[in-house]
């Protein structure tokens, strides 16, 4: 069996933010002339008033003050709501194959090393174009890789999982080298009309490389990685190609993000925090002497308690590294964004701790050490 290290890791960021301030304007306004449009019947009691937002109820629930979109004209008109984004011909690259490009080639660069050592490329995302053909095989294509190239999806976890297949694939010996990808256009599958969630996500494009031990120089070693699924249907989305079908007609607020934000917090939290602790035992790491934890950017909430039930007390700052504040929620590719942010200051031989959860419900844990 070969150990797996992670050799480099790529960021791409869109080029436009949204503040808070923005995003509110926007929502406050399209709540404005909604309610003025059903004032008989909200008075009627047919209809319910929408409440406006803030930029300081925003953080207070999130610690988001802003986000990178990939088209930001559409997000901030009242009467559109959404990101516009032209369907490009076949011929053409796609918008999240590009995307995944350029974490990619950023990493390879970092890597150093040609892309003929790469014997495999995984797309690992929450938001996929498309049922086929698979994006990781059209990032295979863009770069001149060849091997084997395939999706995968597991929501907010895609990324943990990604690295534990990666992994496997070089303990097994199918691959020397992976790259992994994760691009994100959470914007795509955001209800800007909702209050509750409207504020949550951004987009972004994340890549990590994975080498065979022996082949690697430097990078972070893989001590351990493990994964875990439990059903809920407290974070949904029910878009699919067999929409199309139902008799009864398409709700447009099912086809986009959904959730129980109370209950998510309730229950990922204790789940997250048992399974770092029992991941960290079997493998002989004490949880309270890590330097670092990249978590999952859900929720700036959930994440300082995760980080003080696995360190034991108050993370100091830079321990629990928080990216939220300018990505906002990126699903798969928020703890990689996290990682590649908040690296280099690490020692030979000191550790930490890559953690994602979400939909599913899923977790998973990657701990790593420094070489």
């Amino acid at each position: 069996m070969h150990k797996a290290v992670i050799v480099a890791t790529g960021l791409f960021t869109p080029p436009f933010s949204v503040s808070n301030t923005e995003l509110v304007e926007a929502f406050n306004t399209y709540v404005e002339r909604f309610n003025a449009a059903n004032a008989e019947a909200i008075a009627a009691g047919e209809v319910t008033a929408l409440a406006p937002s803030s930029p300081e109820f925003i953080e207070k629930a999130s610690g988001i003050k802003a986000r990178y979109v990939m088209n930001k004209t559409g997000i901030v008109d009242p009467q559109v709501m959404r990101p516009i984004l032209p369907e490009r011909p076949n011929e053409q690259i796609s918008i999240l194959a590009e995307m995944a490009v350029e974490a990619a080639r950023q990493a390879i660069e970092r890597w150093g090393k040609p892309v003929s050592e790469i014997g495999a490329v995984i797309c690992a995302a929450s938001n996929m174009q498309r049922a086929y053909p698979a994006m990781a095989i059209e990032v295979q294509q863009a770069l001149g890789i060849e091997g084997f190239a395939f999706d995968m999806n597991v929501a907010c976890s895609s990324a943990t999982f990604g690295i534990k297949t990666a992994a496997d694939f070089i303990a097994t010996g199918s691959a020397k080298a992976v790259l992994m990808v994760n691009p994100e256009i959470c914007s795509g599958h955001l209800n800007f009309t909702d209050r509750d969630s409207h504020f949550i996500f951004g987009d972004v494009a994340t890549a990590v490389i994975l080498e065979e031990e022996s082949q690697a120089t430097g990078g972070w070693e893989v001590l351990g990685t493990r994964l875990k699924t439990e059903f809920s249907n407290n974070i949904r989305n029910n878009f699919g190609f067999l929409n199309r079908t139902a008799p009864e007609g398409i709700s447009a607020r099912d086809k986009l993000f959904v959730q129980e934000g109370r209950k998510v917090f309730r229950e990922v939290v204790p789940m997250v925090s048992q399974m770092i602790a029992e991941h960290a035992a079997d493998i002989g790491v004490d949880p309270t002497g890590l330097k670092r934890l990249w978590l999952h950017q859900a929720n700036i909430n959930m994440n300082e308690m995760i980080g003080r039930k696995v360190l034991g007390r108050d993370p100091q700052p830079g321990e629990n590294v928080i990216i939220l504040d300018t990505y906002a929620n990126t699903s798969s590719a928020g703890s990689i964004i996290a990682f590649h942010s908040a690296n280099d200051d690490f020692a030979a031989g000191e550790t930490g701790l890559i953690c994602s959860f979400g939909a599913g419900y899923s977790a998973g844990t990657v701990f790593v050490r420094k070489r």
